[in-house]
């Protein structure tokens, strides 16, 4: 049986070892590339098993990568996007270009592991976030959307309450004192639930 090839694109140094370390470990053969440049260097010589493609990089993001490869015919591999402060929306983008599935930062182990098996055995198969009952709200332009009854409480509870926090912070361009009064709960607990679900909050500027 040959050696699985995942290409880890993230321009933080300390994500790349830490995946790399992970995966390699797993049996995986893995090579990694800090920007799109790089990215794209390595896809025109060679196809990967898997690519797993942070969103967030200096100069072009992970979903403008994702659609030039899909323009060019390249995007022949299943695709995990990477964010640590990425919304519902950009997830339901990426998966709208062509991604497989999300992954939200700080990655956990068995989440890791279990996306990119899932991902490697279906290719490109429906992704796990509920990417298909995503509805648009014509009165405010935002994304709703039903959490998958099939899941497991723990991980559906996780989407809801991503799903429903950064809905609460979009309407509240990102102050946090006024979602906390309105979902009634203390600022100091409502940080630390942000960060665990790894939104980070950043407010919007105010036009005078």
């Amino acid at each position: 049986m040959s050696i699985k090839e995942i290409l880890v694109v993230d321009d933080e140094i300390g994500i790349r070892e830490l995946l790399s370390e992970i995966l390699f470990d797993e049996g995986y053969r893995v090579h990694l590339a800090e920007n799109a440049e790089q990215a794209r260097s390595f896809r025109r010589g060679k196809e990967p098993d898997l690519v797993l493609l942070d969103i967030w990089m200096p100069d072009t993001d992970g979903l403008a990568l994702l659609k030039e490869w899909t323009a060019e015919h390249l995007l022949t591999m299943p695709v995990v996007m990477m964010s640590g402060h990425g919304t519902i929306e950009t997830a339901l983008e990426a998966t709208r270009i062509g991604a497989v599935d999300f992954l939200e930062k700080p990655i956990a182990l068995q989440k890791l592991l279990k996306t990119v098996a899932r991902a490697m055995q279906h290719g490109m198969a429906a992704p796990s976030i509920p990417e298909q009952k995503a509805k648009p709200m014509a009165d405010e332009g935002l994304v709703t959307l039903e959490l998958p009854l099939d899941l497991p409480l723990r991980e559906a509870r996780e989407y809801f309450d991503s799903a429903y926090f950064n809905y609460q912070l979009q309407k509240e361009s990102g102050n946090i004192s006024r979602l906390a009064e309105k979902v009634g709960i203390e600022r100091t607990h409502l940080y630390r639930k942000l960060k665990q679900l790894g939104i980070r909050p950043v407010k919007k500027t105010e036009e005078a």
